[in-house]
C-alpha cells in the first residue's frame, strides 16, 4: 500500500512530485462533476489549503460513488500528482483509486455555504471544520508557538504554575472553589460555616486566576521567567470579551520597573503581529477577505506602530470632555470602561495605548505605592478594537510598605508569608504583566467575540453544549 502522504507536503513543493503516484487521506471539502469528469476538494487538517482531486469516468470503477459523497466524508485517494489546466491551482491528484473511511449523511450540518458564527458556536465540536475556525484555531496554534520562542531568544525561563492555589493573587474574591466535600454533607464548623480543615488539602482551595505569585518567587532565583498556562474566573460577565476559563502569558522580570515592564510588552505584541503575518499567511489572508477586512493591513500597522503613554490622570482628562458621548461617565478614581479605553485608542490616539498610574484603591495589593500617596505603580495596554489587552505593574518590593497594604485591605498575612519572605530575602525591585491570550488572538484575527478563538469556551451559565460537555 502507498504511503500517506500529507497534503501540506503535496503543496509545499509540488513540483518536485509532479508526475509521482501519491496517496492523500482527507475529508472531502465538496465534490463536483460535469459529465465524465469530476472534482473533489480535499483537506486533511495538515495545511490551511486544500488539494484538488481530478476523477475521470473512464479510469476509476466507483466514480459514480465518489461523487455521491458528502461533504465531510472522509476518503483515501491514490493517483498522480498532474498539472491542472484549470484556475485556482497549479497541480491536482489524478485519482485512480478512492476508498472511503466513512460516509457523511445529509444532515451533516457544514455544508459549502456561509454559516453565521452563532450558528458554529453551537456546533464546538465541529465547527473546527468550517474555514473560519480553522484560521483562527491554527493561529492561535502558530501564536502559541510564538510566545514560548519570543522568551526563549530572550533569555526567560518557562515557569508551571500551580492550577489549584490557596491565595487570591487579585483579592477579589471570583474564584471556583476546588472541593473533595459532598456538598449534601458538608462538616460545619463551631461558628456553622463549611469546615475545610476536612477537604483534601486541609483548608480552602481554588482554581487560579494568575500564576503571578509563584511567577514572582521564581524570578526572584532566575531573574526572567514566564508562564503560559490556564487561569480562572468566576466572574459573572457575558460580554464579548471575558470567559470563565482562560489562557495568560506572565512574565516577571528581577531588577526591573515599569518602564521595562512596558518596552517588554510593546516587544511582544509587536513580535506576534509580526510573526503571524508570515506563518500564517494564508489563514490571515482568508480572514481579510471573509471575516474581517482590513485585517493584513491592521497587523501591518501593529508592527511598526509607537505605542503611546500617558497617566490615568491625563486619561481621565481627556475623556471628561467627552462624557456626554459616554454611558458611563469617566470620573478620577472609578476604573476606564471598553467605552474609555477604545475612544482612546480608536478615536483619540487611533492605535494601542500604554495608561500609567492608577488609583491604589482600584488596583491589587501587590502593586507599587508611587510617592503621590494616591497611585499606584500599574499599566494598561490599550489597543484598538479590544480594549484592555495586557495588565501590569512594578510589583512592591518594600515589605513594610506591602505588610501594611495587607492589613489594610484585610488580607490574613499568614496566607502571604512565604510572599513576604521574597521581600525580606533578598528583595528586588521587580516588575510584571498579564497578557489575557485570547485576547491576543482576537486582535490578531480579527474576531470581535472571545467564545470564537477558544475552541470549546467555557462562560458564565455554559460549559457548554452536552454534545461535547466533559
Amino acid at each position: 500500500m502507498t504511503a500517506r502522504t500529507e497534503i501540506s507536503a503535496i503543496l509545499r513543493d509540488p513540483a518536485a512530485l509532479a508526475g509521482k503516484t501519491l496517496r492523500a487521506d482527507g475529508w472531502v471539502k465538496s465534490a463536483r462533476n460535469s459529465g465524465q469528469v469530476g472534482f473533489i476538494d480535499l483537506n486533511d487538517g495538515s495545511c490551511f489549503a486544500s488539494l484538488q482531486v481530478l476523477l475521470l469516468s473512464e479510469s476509476l470503477p466507483n466514480y459514480a460513488d465518489v461523487l455521491k459523497l458528502g461533504t465531510g466524508s472522509s476518503v483515501s485517494v491514490t493517483g498522480v500528482l498532474t498539472p491542472s489546466p484549470g484556475g485556482g491551482q497549479l497541480y491536482e491528484l489524478r485519482a485512480e483509486a478512492v476508498s472511503v473511511y466513512a460516509a457523511s449523511p445529509p444532515d451533516y450540518p457544514l455544508q459549502k455555504k456561509r454559516h453565521s458564527l452563532e450558528f458554529l458556536r453551537g456546533l464546538p465540536h465541529l465547527r473546527a471544520r468550517a474555514n473560519v475556525f480553522a484560521a483562527v484555531f491554527r493561529i492561535r496554534s502558530l501564536l502559541t508557538f510564538a510566545v514560548h520562542r519570543f522568551f526563549q531568544e530572550r533569555g526567560f525561563v518557562c515557569a508551571h504554575t500551580p492550577v489549584i492555589t490557596t491565595n487570591d493573587s487579585e483579592g477579589a474574591g471570583e474564584m471556583f472553589r476546588v472541593t473533595t466535600l459532598d456538598p449534601g454533607r458538608v462538616p460545619l464548623n463551631a461558628d456553622g460555616g463549611a469546615d475545610f480543615g476536612a477537604d483534601f488539602f486541609g483548608r480552602e482551595a481554588s482554581l487560579t486566576v494568575s500564576g503571578q505569585l509563584e511567577a514572582e518567587a521564581l524570578a526572584h532565583a532566575f531573574g526572567k521567567v514566564y508562564t503560559f498556562g490556564p487561569a480562572f474566573r468566576a466572574e459573572n460577565s457575558n460580554t464579548a470579551r471575558h470567559a470563565a476559563e482562560f489562557w495568560m502569558v506572565e512574565p516577571e522580570i528581577a531588577f526591573a520597573d515599569l518602564a521595562d515592564g512596558m518596552a517588554l510588552a510593546e516587544d511582544l505584541v509587536k513580535f506576534l503581529a509580526r510573526d503571524v503575518l508570515t506563518s500564517a499567511a494564508a489563514e490571515i489572508a482568508f480572514l481579510d477577505r471573509f471575516a474581517a477586512n482590513g485585517l493584513v493591513a491592521r497587523l501591518e500597522s501593529l508592527a511598526r506602530a509607537d505605542f503611546a503613554r500617558l497617566t490615568y490622570t491625563e486619561a481621565v482628562a481627556l475623556l471628561e470632555k467627552e462624557n456626554a458621548a459616554f454611558r458611563y461617565k469617566a470620573r478620577w478614581g472609578a476604573d476606564l470602561q471598553t467605552e474609555h479605553e477604545r475612544f482612546l485608542t480608536e478615536k483619540i490616539f487611533r492605535g494601542p495605548v500604554f495608561v500609567t498610574d492608577y488609583p491604589r484603591e482600584i488596583k491589587a495589593f501587590y502593586m507599587r505605592a508611587n510617592d503621590d500617596g494616591q497611585t499606584v505603580a500599574a499599566m494598561d495596554l490599550l489597543v484598538p478594537g479590544i480594549g484592555e489587552l495586557v495588565g501590569g505593574s512594578q510589583r512592591e518590593e518594600r515589605a513594610a510598605v506591602l505588610s501594611a497594604r495587607l492589613a489594610e485591605l484585610g488580607m490574613p498575612a499568614e496566607n502571604y508569608a512565604w510572599y513576604l519572605d521574597l521581600r525580606r530575602y533578598g528583595g528586588t525591585p521587580h516588575t510584571g504583566f498579564g497578557l489575557g491570550f485570547e485576547r491576543a488572538v482576537m486582535l490578531m484575527t480579527g474576531m470581535a467575540n472571545i467564545r470564537d478563538v477558544l475552541p470549546f469556551p467555557r462562560t458564565a451559565g455554559s460549559a457548554g453544549p452536552r454534545s461535547e460537555d466533559s
